[in-house]
């Protein structure tokens, strides 16, 4: 499924549904979830939000070495240069935060769509829709992801030594370790989402 296609459309209202058994509503509904879980938790998305996580980094690291640069500029040529990785860090951070930042609104709509179309009915099916599999490959490496970061955060400050190169060094570090924790909370976050919701509303007792 490309993931330009647009989303599935929300179930009509109930004075206009028009399946003509619960089986042909079963079907549809079966269909739609399927296809909202992958374009939630499939490995597609996995693949997508740390290739974000990668060129969030990217643009971080090098807006850190213009900070270096320019806090330890000797002359014309090494400005420049702080100049030149300014550009790309920004020309990189912006679009990816952007695009971040819309994965995380098109989570929520997804989510939204989700429970409406599984509220329609309940199916002894509906257990595999708790994604255990594709919840653990959300949650252990975005857990990993956050300890990492906070990591990262916490021992670079406290490894600093006073110099010129402390005060760029430190950005570049804890910039680097802000964005293993952010990327990994969203990780998580959408993994303990997904599973609550199934635990609440997919539990055996809603079954029929």
């Amino acid at each position: 499924m490309s993931p330009r296609t647009p989303l599935p459309p929300p179930p009509p209202p109930a004075q206009i549904r028009a399946w003509p058994d619960r089986d042909a509503l079963l079907a549809d509904r079966a269909g739609v979830l399927n296809d909202l879980l992958g374009r939630l938790l499939g490995p597609g998305r996995i693949a997508a939000h740390w290739g974000w996580a990668v060129l969030l980094a990217t643009g971080w690291a090098f807006t850190g070495t213009a900070v270096m640069a320019f806090t330890e500029a000797l002359d014309a040529l090494s400005l420049l240069f702080g100049f030149v990785c300014l550009v790309i860090g920004v020309a990189t951070l912006v679009p990816t935060s952007i695009a971040i930042a819309a994965g995380v609104r098109k989570d929520a709509r997804i989510r939204e769509l989700f429970a409406q179309w599984a509220e329609l009915d309940r199916h002894p099916a509906d257990a595999a829709l708790r994604a255990g599999g594709p919840v653990l490959g959300w949650l252990l490496p975005g857990g990993l992801m956050c300890a990492l970061g906070l990591y990262v955060c916490v021992a670079v400050p406290a490894s600093a030594r006073p110099g010129a190169d402390t005060y760029g060094m430190v950005v570049l570090g804890m910039g680097l370790g802000l964005v293993c924790w952010l990327m990994g909370l969203i990780a998580v976050a959408k993994a303990l989402k997904h599973r609550r919701w199934a635990l609440r509303f997919l539990a055996p007792a809603h079954l029929s």
